[in-house]
């Protein structure tokens, strides 16, 4: 007993990814040649199914909908219309699964590229092609890695863009990396602030990032640590890549670097060197002295917190230390902010002093600028050194047999390949400042000029920026007297030193004896 022929039909189409979707016409292409089979054939085209997967895979949102189609049409048998084997599957594995899968369902497989059959020859035939489409997939796929393992020598990157980057068409580079602003800016703040320690902890370069309007958030508004770790895990922001899975490590790039190489390192030195204590979670700005201002009395930091009254709410700094004479006696915000703003405003050298100071940094920039010479020689000598080093490791591993002994040798190897790797770097840069003299030192000479001004910047990073860079210890402050002598740090207390004469910074009964410098004496409140 024969069955009768069907009738109706669907098409299956597939391509390989989604970008061939949005970017390609193979899905119309096969949807358009499978129709006009169908219509040959006199076949009424119920449905049209869609994939924008690897034909490698079994599980596909279209095949799984195709076939719960095909078995919801008990009463009639459809034919199953592909553009060509490949497009039902690029795996033999695959093939089989999926060709079973459709006749269990209640369809007939057919395709104007190829005649599906059920005797012996036809089966031959069938799967020799399915290994063709297999073998074809993993042909494309190597030689896909060997050509972006060779683009990626010739220093181009092959991957998506980081943050801080795009892709751009140049002619003679192709795609090609070049900033992405204003996400470039940040990412080079955040990795220089953090080799730098202006960013003791991942969580203060953590918060830098979400005060950026710009940096991409989850939907509380935070940015997960790691997130950060892997922003300074990559070595493209140095102009440098590397790709473990084809031996690939630290190999020069073609684009523009953000940061140094030098300062990646440095980002990886503090990055896995011992942990810090974490940064307060209640640091904020309503209190940017909390954790930095001591108690005068017992010495420990004080706290600060909003006090409740009538009608509204008002801020406080007080010492939480039981036992403290001062435990518990709350001082005004207004009156110790106040104080610092004075003290940091009496912080400014004079005009003459701080241009002597300018043309000093001058002629230090002109007379490195003509050692660079003798300074890239020596470079080149050291570069040489440590290349042999290099190659007499890569001997003894040879003649190495303890795993223990080989892992050791790599690890250095490993090492020294840096080392070299930055040495090519100043060796290549040797002789090109980043920056002008100006451009490099006009923030640092503001901030020495003024560092006021940037007390009463918006954001809190610039605030304990100030803390940090201002002054060499905690400052204690007494209730009711105010701050104790500051003990500045080392830039400012030279600027003093020079031209300044010993001041008392506040009555020297029971306090601190007279300093030179910046001394400054407080008001008393």
């Amino acid at each position: 007993m024969t069955s009768l022929k069907p009738s109706n039909a669907v098409i299956y189409c597939r391509v390989s990814s989604v970008k061939q979707t949005k970017e390609g016409d193979g899905l119309a292409s096969q949807e358009t040649r499978c129709r006009e089979f169908a219509q040959y054939r006199g076949y009424d085209v119920a449905e049209v199914f869609r994939d924008d997967v690897s034909g490698s895979l079994k599980e596909r949102p279209g095949m799984r909908l195709m076939l719960t189609f095909l078995k919801k049409q008990k009463k009639e048998q459809h034919v199953v219309i592909i553009d060509d084997i490949s497009r039902l599957a690029r795996g033999v594995e695959a093939h089989i699964e999926l060709r079973a899968a459709i006749t269990l369902a209640g369809g007939v497989l057919e395709s104007p590229s190829v005649e599906f059959g059920e005797d012996a020859d036809s089966e031959l035939r069938e799967y020799l092609l399915a290994t063709v489409a297999q073998h074809q997939r993993r042909k494309n796929a190597e030689q896909t890695k060997n050509r972006m393992r060779a683009r990626a020598m010739n220093g181009y990157w092959v991957a998506r863009p980081p943050i801080g980057y795009r892709m751009e068409r140049q002619p003679g580079h192709g795609k090609f990396l070049v900033r992405d602003e204003p996400f470039a800016t940040i990412v080079a703040d955040a990795l220089e602030g953090y080799a730098s320690g202006r960013f003791e902890t991942i969580v203060e370069v953590k918060r830098f990032l979400e005060a950026q309007p710009a940096w991409p958030k989850d939907k509380h508004g935070e940015i997960h640590q790691e997130r950060i770790n892997e922003l300074f895990a990559r070595p493209v922001y140095a102009a440098h890549m590397t790709h473990e899975q084809w031996g690939l490590h630290l190999i020069p790039a073609k684009h523009e670097p953000l940061v140094s190489l030098e300062t990646w390192l440095a980002v990886q030195e503090r990055h896995s060197g011992m942990a810090k204590a974490p940064v307060r979670k209640d640091f904020r700005d309503d209190f940017p002295l909390r954790g930095f201002v001591t108690c005068g009395c017992c010495g420990e930091p004080l706290t600060a917190c909003w006090s409740k009254g009538r009608s509204a709410s008002y801020p406080y700094y007080l010492c939480d230390t039981r036992g403290c004479a001062m435990a518990r006696k709350s001082i005004r915000k207004e009156m110790i902010e106040g104080d610092f703003d004075k003290l940091l405003g009496e912080l400014r050298p004079a005009e003459g002093l701080f241009n002597l100071a300018s043309q000093m940094f001058r002629d230090l920039w002109d007379a490195k600028a003509k050692s660079v010479q003798g300074q890239t020689a020596h470079l080149r000598q050291e570069l040489g050194t440590v290349a042999r080093k290099v190659d007499q490791l890569l001997e003894r591993i040879v003649d190495a047999t303890s795993d223990s002994v080989v892992h050791a040798y790599e690890r250095k190897i490993k090492e020294l390949e840096a080392q070299k790797a930055v040495l090519a770097d100043n060796i290549a840069n040797s002789g090109k400042p980043i920056r002008g003299f100006s451009e490099t030192y006009r923030t640092a000479f503001d901030f020495l000029a003024n560092p006021q001004k940037l007390w009463h910047s918006p954001r809190v990073e610039d605030r304990r920026t100030v803390l940090k860079l201002v002054f060499a210890e905690k400052l204690p402050y007494v209730r009711g007297e105010g701050y104790r002598t500051a003990k500045i740090s080392t830039p400012f207390k030279m600027l003093g030193d020079i031209t300044m004469s010993e001041k008392v910074m506040v009555p020297g009964t029971g306090i601190e004896p007279v300093t030179r410098g910046f001394s400054i004496r407080c008001s008393t409140n």
